[in-house]
């Protein structure tokens, strides 16, 4: 599924990273707690998150996460946005909660990553 389907699925925002909207991701990994990610996050190429702070971005950078997914109606602030920025890293926010967003794109054939 490309960027920019998971961006009409959702009815989200692009907060960054419209021209990445063509890239092709697999697997998905949804968390609030980094430590979650780096441990079993291995595989996914995009990010659900509800946590707004900068360790979500330098943690999508280590594993090579090409889009992130603020859910709950989260905005990162600009040092967020401007780290994004500086990394490549597509933002998305989403009004849906975690759980439906994972849904969502359950339902439209992406795979979770661990």
């Amino acid at each position: 599924m490309k960027i920019k389907e998971m961006q009409e699925v959702l009815d989200a925002r692009f907060l960054y990273g419209e021209e990445l909207a063509d890239l092709d991701v697999q697997f998905v990994f949804s968390a609030d707690m980094m430590s979650d990610v780096l441990a079993y996050g291995s595989k996914c190429s995009v990010l659900i998150t509800g946590l707004c702070n900068p360790q979500v971005v330098r943690t999508a950078e280590m594993l090579d996460i090409v889009c992130i997914i603020f859910v709950r109606g989260k905005m990162p602030d600009e040092n967020m946005l401007a780290l994004a920025v500086g990394k490549g890293i597509a933002v998305l926010a989403t009004d849906h909660y975690m759980f439906t967003t994972c849904g969502m794109l359950y339902e439209h054939g992406l795979r979770g990553g661990a």
